[in-house]
């Protein structure tokens, strides 16, 4: 049961996180990606400053200042960084395929940075993923749209964060990890306007989106830190790549996108080898044991 309602969570978390991604690529038509960040960061931290005081934590807690946390938030920053751009420049089924590759990359990391065995078998598979990412960018042949390479950026910043996360204190709860993570995104937004100059005043259908963008984040954030504490990991983790479904329902329903057979190629073989690398994860571990 406890697999069931964890997995259910999981499928929630994916399908906010996919209507996070349609807000925030709304918002950034109507004003600057960077006013889009510094609005949607203190939306979030909004939130997530309530939560952390209703439940008696500390808003700032020493351990912000630790080596692991501020590596945290420079790649956070980098991540959403990337991946904001990313889909406000891209069609928003392309950003997701690519940032699927991200357990890929974590478990490679993982190999190189805290010494885990992977194994050869999902090295392969973790190479294999990656000629996803290749297929799904196209580079050097006609669909190649140079702007995607800001949602590979993304998705490198996200999983460097998924594994500096492992070695921050333990003492930190989730909601300040949300909090610290949304707090960063406000020099973020204000570095890209100092670049690109100029902002806009927000219309009343910027706000809705960027709202919007901050409740369904909210809620997945909220959802994925339920659901992984619920039942086994390895059984609730793959429900993770429902986020490309809700991706292509949104872009095909919402922003007209029509996919070709390379992106599609390319993100299922993304998919079937992060699903592999979980899997026989999974079964070393039952070995072991």
């Amino acid at each position: 049961m406890e697999n069931l309602r964890g997995s259910a969570l999981m499928v929630l978390a994916m399908a906010a996180f996919s209507l996070e991604d349609m807000f925030v690529k709304s918002a950034s038509r109507l004003i600057p990606v960077g006013e889009v960040l510094m609005i949607f960061g203190l939306g979030g931290m909004l939130v997530f400053g309530a939560l952390i005081s209703s439940r008696g934590q500390r808003l700032l807690h020493p351990a912000l200042a630790s080596k692991p946390m501020l590596i945290k938030l420079v790649l956070e920053v980098v991540g959403r960084l990337g991946y904001t751009l990313g889909i406000a420049l891209t069609p928003l089924s392309n950003a997701s395929a690519i940032l699927q590759a991200t357990p890929l990359v974590v478990v490679a990391g993982a190999a190189v940075f805290f010494a885990e065995r992977v194994g050869m078998r999902r090295w392969i598979a973790v190479g294999i993923g990656f000629l996803g990412v290749l297929i799904v960018l196209r580079p050097g042949l006609e669909g190649f749209v140079p702007a995607a390479l800001w949602t590979v950026l993304g998705m490198l910043g996200f999983a460097g964060r998924d594994l500096a996360t492992r070695a921050c204190p333990p003492v930190l709860s989730n909601f300040q990890l949300s909090f610290y993570g949304f707090m960063m995104l406000v020099p973020t937004g204000a570095m890209i306007l100092a670049v690109t100059g100029g902002t806009a005043l927000p219309a009343p259908l910027a706000l809705r989106d960027v709202a919007g963008a901050v409740v369904f984040g909210s809620l997945a954030y909220w959802s994925l830190t339920k659901a992984m504490r619920m039942g086994e990991v390895s059984v609730i983790t793959p429900f993770r790549y429902t986020r490309l479904i809700f991706a292509l329902v949104i872009g095909a329903t919402v922003f007209g996108e029509r996919p070709d057979t390379a992106m599609i190629a390319g993100a299922m073989l993304i998919v079937a080898s992060g699903l592999y690398t979980l899997l026989e994860g999974r079964r070393r571990r039952v070995r072991v044991a």
